[in-house]
């Protein structure tokens, strides 16, 4: 068994109890409802919103209070339907789980002194990965074994959930985090591993985050990592540990992109970016914030219609590469259609059309 010292804090510091999770208010209420009715009444569930928002979490957190650490493994079996996603799983692995039968009479869970429900859950994780054959065989499934089993299907995109499938669960939405909640989980962990901490570098992991909790937290044990035992957690072990742009690189782009450098010098910086291996992905992210933030004077004198113009580059950017474009060239096309961008200042009409060609 891996010691505590060596496990991911990730999973350290996974909330046991529904109560724990944090910032899902309306989730925790309707599941505390569900726990402190003893009847076991609960419906199938269907959890969705963005990564690391604690659906997993609190989906594990219910089954152990519900079954206790005694009855767990008999009640409760997990899958990650994202690798394990084709119709025979439904068949083979869901379905002989779900007909097994569940002892008769009264059970108590002893750590809470509640009688165990009546029934087993199966928790299939990243639910939108199961093909639409699967989804439609796994909705005849729970329909016939609805008195035995309960389902948890997590997702993160509810779209991809068939509608029958859909229908015949109690949704619920997980949000992203906000900075306060993330601040305040990722002081606790550092309190609880010794380490020293400023408030500044806590919102810029929360920040390079966005709302992940799961990410935040591997971001600090990273960091801390890479300070070392009594060394300064600071931005530059950040960004070290993050994979992130460091300030200067990005301070480089902007100044190339958005100056009055040659086309060639220009070039020349953005292949020097590439080359020295940052992210054109993560580049794209901490530079559209920048448009966002509006701070900075290169982009604080631009128009509203120049910035929806750099943006949507950007954005067009990043679908591109998604779809697996190469970095370089869509790097040297950012550059190219910024510098138009920036050149049509004066040219409202031109400007326009850079818009509508995007």
């Amino acid at each position: 068994m891996v010691g505590n010292d060596m496990m991911p804090w990730s999973e350290k510091y996974r909330p046991q109890k529904v109560a724990q999770v944090a910032h899902q208010d309306e989730v925790v209420r309707m599941l505390s409802s569900a726990l402190d009715d003893g009847q076991g009444n609960l419906p199938h569930l269907l959890f969705y919103g963005p990564p690391g928002t604690g659906k997993t979490s609190t989906a594990l957190a219910l089954c152990r209070q519900m079954f206790g650490a005694q009855h767990f493994k008999a009640r409760v079996l997990e899958l990650n339907a994202s690798d394990e996603r084709g119709i025979k799983v439904v068949r083979d692995r869901i379905k002989t789980f779900a007909q097994t039968s569940v002892p008769e009479g009264r059970i108590t869970n002893k750590e809470t002194g509640r009688a165990v429900p009546a029934f087993k859950i199966i928790i299939l994780d990243e639910a939108d990965a199961i093909t639409t054959d699967a989804q439609t065989a796994l909705r005849r499934t729970m329909e016939t074994f609805s008195l035995t089993t309960r389902f948890i299907l997590i997702c993160n995109y509810i779209s991809r959930i068939i509608a029958p499938l859909a229908s015949r669960c109690a949704k619920c939405r997980f949000m992203p985090l906000p900075m306060s909640a993330m601040r305040a989980h990722l002081s606790h962990i550092a309190s609880g591993e010794g380490l020293s901490i400023s408030t500044q570098l806590l919102d810029h992991m929360c920040e390079a985050s966005e709302g992940d909790m799961r990410r935040a937290i591997t971001t600090l044990q990273s960091t801390s990592r890479m300070a070392g035992p009594g060394g300064d957690m600071d931005d530059e072990a950040l960004v070290t540990a993050a994979c992130l742009v460091p300030e200067s690189v990005l301070d480089d782009f902007e100044a190339a992109v958005l100056g009055s450098c040659s086309f060639k010098d220009m070039s020349l910086v953005l292949t020097n970016i590439v080359d020295d291996g940052y992210s054109v992905s993560q580049l794209i992210l901490q530079f559209g914030r920048r448009i966002q933030e509006n701070t900075r004077a290169s982009i604080a004198g631009l128009s509203d219609l120049q910035k929806s113009a750099v943006v949507l580059k950007l954005a067009e950017a990043e679908a591109q590469m998604i779809d697996g474009a190469d970095e370089w060239l869509q790097l040297q096309d950012i550059g190219g259609r910024l510098r138009e961008t920036v050149q049509c200042a004066t040219n409202q009409g031109s400007l326009r059309h850079t818009i509508q060609s995007v």
